[in-house]
């Protein structure tokens, strides 16, 4: 079973997860959600990260939107960061994700699009997971 890791650096985060892990379910994959800041629980976050055994990892934070990179320095496994609009229209979120750098990549996603981190993340896992290659292809009228 697919699985992915869906973290929000607050509870402030929490719809957008939500949202996300919705859609991981109503296609089948398996998922969870934390509450797991880079700067106030940083061992806690290491911890999880490496115990985790999810295929993929969803990071969504604001402001200084450390958490994505914080993830990405911990695994090799994918993770897609998802910045949310707190200052600066989320700029500021924006920018800190895609501007990491050399060798600790985060895929991004558009400010607030918990849409497109789901969906990235199923494409992710789709390469190995013949069965979501067809429900996600199905989802957009494809053959």
């Amino acid at each position: 079973m697919p699985k992915v890791a869906v973290i929000i650096g607050s509870k402030s985060d929490e719809a957008a997860g939500t949202q996300i892990v919705g859609l991981l379910k109503e296609y089948g994959v398996e998922c969870d959600l934390r509450v797991i800041s880079a700067h106030r629980n940083p061992e806690e976050l290491d911890e999880f990260v490496k115990a985790s055994d999810a295929e993929v990892f969803i990071a969504i934070a604001g402001l200084s939107a450390a958490l994505p990179g914080v993830i990405a320095s911990k695994t090799v496994r994918p993770v897609i960061g998802m910045p949310r609009e707190v200052k600066l229209n989320g700029l500021d979120a924006l920018l800190s994700m895609v501007q990491m750098p050399p060798g600790v990549p985060v895929a991004t996603v558009g400010v607030e699009n918990w849409k497109n981190a789901a969906l990235l993340a199923m494409e992710i896992l789709a390469l190995k997971h013949t069965a979501l290659t067809k429900k996600l292809k199905e989802g957009r009228g494809m053959r």
